[in-house]
């Protein structure tokens, strides 16, 4: 059974887990002096547009101004049926964007110490069972449902109901949903993107403006794994745990709520344990080997190492049980410390670039 614990510390510092008979498997992390944006959506005045990159800086009233690409600028378009590497080749991005130009777009990713945000016009607003894309006009379905029945049941499904105008990613979660509630979560989903283009044509002086706040980090990654075999959430608050409740109410899921105020939940499963694991560069095999992560602005650096295992045949296979070993440490080391990928975006992102790679 799976768990998700939730606790939340007196600088109101939230650490999610999940967790799997006793075994911490994911873990995000809230800083409640952090002030996150992605996700957020923006009516933003382009500031400076640079011909030599093909990009411009977008102000979005967030002090820092926000950096976008010229494919960030082009409709979205589906990858099937074109070649956006050969559109962004042929198109100038002074064609496209001007100073003063009001445009709307979402926070693809926080600004660092030395780069700002970055945004994009390509708005996709997440629902439960489906990811809503305004003006891509394709759907595209998430290459974990491997069932062909399904995946053509779930295809005809959003086929009859997809607005005009609008692209659909079919989420994990939709396996086995009836059409009723895929049609409901695409109408729910439907209704904040008329929100979102009323704020955006109301309020012409004031420029830039938010018109369009994401949820916060439990609740996303609550709807993310709602529907994963979570049996029980524990958390420490009574405020998120009212939060919880409401969330769980919605989806009519049978999970087990324990608050358990005041208290640290990292005792729980040795999570406190399991928790400093992770922030180790070092990492020991049980065979006596290890392997080290190393995290720079571009990359991961990941490395193995025999360190004490000597083996007992040979070369080859003390090298053959190392690597065994160090390849199912690595996958469960690149879950739990999210690499690859923003930890406030988690699944979003993720299944978008799978389902992608398989357009319909």
């Amino acid at each position: 059974m799976k768990e998700i614990i939730i606790n939340i510390d007196k600088e109101q510092n939230k650490t999610i887990m999940l967790v799997e008979n006793g075994n911490l498997i994911e873990r995000y992390i809230e800083n409640s002096k952090i002030r996150r944006l992605e996700g957020n959506i923006y009516v933003g005045k382009i500031q400076n547009v640079l011909q030599g990159m093909q990009a411009a800086f977008v102000d979005i009233g967030e002090g820092k101004n926000t950096f976008i690409h010229i494919k960030d600028l082009l409709p979205k378009l589906d990858t099937k049926t074109n070649n956006p590497e050969e559109i962004v080749s042929k198109s100038n991005i002074k064609d496209i964007a001007k100073p003063g130009m009001k445009v709307l777009v979402q926070v693809k990713r926080d600004s660092t110490n030395k780069k700002g945000a970055r945004v994009s016009t390509h708005i996709n607003l997440p629902g439960r069972f489906c990811v809503y894309m305004p003006d891509a006009d394709f759907i595209t379905i998430s290459q974990k449902i491997e069932n062909q029945k399904e995946r053509e049941r779930l295809i005809q499904i959003v086929e009859k109901n997809i607005p005009n105008n609008a692209g659909i990613i079919v989420r994990t979660s939709s396996i086995g949903k009836s059409e009723a509630e895929i049609v409901e979560d695409i109408k729910k989903i439907e209704k904040q993107w008329n929100e979102i283009k009323k704020a955006f044509k109301d309020g012409e002086e004031t420029v830039p403006r938010l018109v369009y706040k994401n949820s916060s980090i439990v609740k996303r990654i609550l709807t993310d794994l709602i529907d994963q075999d979570i049996g029980k959430i524990v958390v420490n608050n009574k405020k998120q745990y009212d939060e919880i409740a409401n969330i769980v109410n919605e989806t009519k899921q049978k999970i087990e709520l324990v608050l358990k105020e005041e208290e640290s939940l990292l005792d729980m499963y040795d999570l406190a344990t399991q928790l400093e694991k992770i922030e180790n560069r070092k990492v020991w095999l049980k065979c006596g080997g290890f392997i080290t992560i190393d995290k720079t602005e571009a990359l991961t650096a990941i490395d193995v190492n025999s360190g004490k295992y000597i083996g007992t045949k040979n070369l080859e296979q003390t090298v053959y049980i190392v690597n065994k070993e160090a390849s199912i440490e690595i996958a469960k080391q690149l879950r739990l410390r999210d690499i690859g990928r923003n930890c406030y975006n988690r699944l979003h992102r993720h299944e978008r670039k799978r389902a992608q790679r398989k357009n319909y």
